[in-house]
């Protein structure tokens, strides 16, 4: 009898620790498989206890001095009250903390504590998030990074490939040079905020994609933070000291590029760049004149994924623990106004906005009319 009554005590000690010990690795296929793609074939699945709803969600943003990430906040607030959200939505609260670790891993936290049922985030740096991902398991509450993800397979992430996306951004710069004859000389790499792992991948694929063709090529890099002002002042400082280049890949802040361009009077060359509205504009305008430009769009609407999936997996669904968004890539060759670009909106606003597949689909208005302040 003792010994029943020890095993019994035992076993409800352990039963919360059970309960509150993260997510479970599960079998595919996850929920809404068109939406929440796995990264590949070995992508992991996870799945949390359900929860009834409806939820008290977070965004816990780090940087947000620029236009991405001030439409990436806009857009996350527009989603919250989308038809498609707003019932399974309790509560909804953001906060921007900069670019310092403690004070963005301190806000999750406190989220966290609060009770909050899931938390979207942008990570400042790729590591150093291992106590608040215990902190979310033991609660079990759904940590979702989305953009600059982490380097962890512990937690839920949603995001585009970086890697690839150098990589494509290079290897059409490169095929541009030479059907203009070009096989040599100085490439400007305008990188993006330091320290994240987007800017790292990014800078990856471009660099090995010139590393591996004949050449020789030049590399010069400057650092423009994803910033229009930012990038368009270190553009025009590079062309000052270092004269014409072949070729720029930007990985944002691609207004800039071109403004700088101008400005300088260089001539235009293959542009490899974002998906703002105004360097879609600039493309469509003046290809015919030698700008032959690319446009890949890390949409600020991952965000609305990353809430769509942090509600799913509350809902206790399986859910690849990478979910991967599709590249939408447009060139000098398919741009259309109305279509993929707007003549009528701003020239920072970025342009891709839509996911049909997870029936997430923002308008512009909606984006525009909310605040990127914090709500907490």
């Amino acid at each position: 009898m003792k010994l029943a009554k020890a095993a019994f005590l035992l076993s409800a000690l352990w039963m919360p620790m059970a309960v509150w010990a993260g997510p479970e690795v599960v079998s595919g296929p996850g929920a809404e498989p068109e939406c929440f793609a796995p990264w590949s074939a070995e992508t992991k699945y996870l799945q949390w206890p359900a929860k009834e709803g409806p939820y008290r969600i977070a965004l816990v943003n780090g940087f947000v001095g620029n236009t991405w990430r001030i439409q990436m906040v806009k857009t996350a607030k527009a989603f919250a009250e989308d038809p498609a959200m707003k019932g399974k939505i309790a509560e909804f609260k953001v906060v921007s903390t900069g670019t310092d670790a403690p004070a963005q891993l301190g806000a999750i936290e406190d989220f966290i504590n609060q009770g909050y049922d899931a938390i979207v985030t942008i990570a400042v740096a790729p590591d150093g998030f291992d106590r608040v991902i215990r902190l979310a398991d033991k609660n079990n509450v759904v940590l979702v990074p989305f953009d600059n993800v982490l380097d962890t397979d512990a937690v839920m992430q949603v995001n585009e490939d970086q890697l690839t996306m150098g990589r494509t951004w290079a290897e059409f710069a490169l095929k541009e040079l030479k059907a203009a004859g070009v096989t040599s000389g100085k490439i400007l790499e305008v990188r993006g905020l330091a320290g994240n792992s987007v800017d790292r991948d990014r800078s990856q694929g471009i660099n090995e994609v010139f590393a591996a063709d004949a050449g020789p090529w030049e590399m010069v890099s400057v650092v423009g933070n994803w910033d229009d002002g930012t990038t368009q002042k270190v553009v025009a400082d590079a062309i000052a000291v270092h004269g014409q280049f072949a070729a720029i890949v930007g990985q944002g802040g691609s207004n800039g590029v071109i403004q700088a361009m101008k400005d300088a009077g260089h001539p235009w060359v293959p542009v490899a760049g974002e998906s703002e509205n105004g360097f879609r504009k600039a493309i469509a305008e003046y290809s015919d004149e030698g700008l032959k430009g690319i446009s890949i769009g890390q949409s600020p609407g991952l965000v609305a994924i990353a809430m769509k999936a942090a509600v799913s997996a509350l809902e206790g669904n399986p859910m690849p623990q990478l979910i991967s968004v599709p590249l939408p890539v447009a060139d000098y060759t398919q741009l259309k106004d109305g279509a993929n670009f707007w003549s009528d909106l701003p020239d920072n606003f970025f342009t891709v906005n839509e996911f049909p597949p997870c029936g997430v689909n923002i308008s512009g208005p909606a984006i525009m009319a909310q605040s990127e302040a914090d709500s907490n």
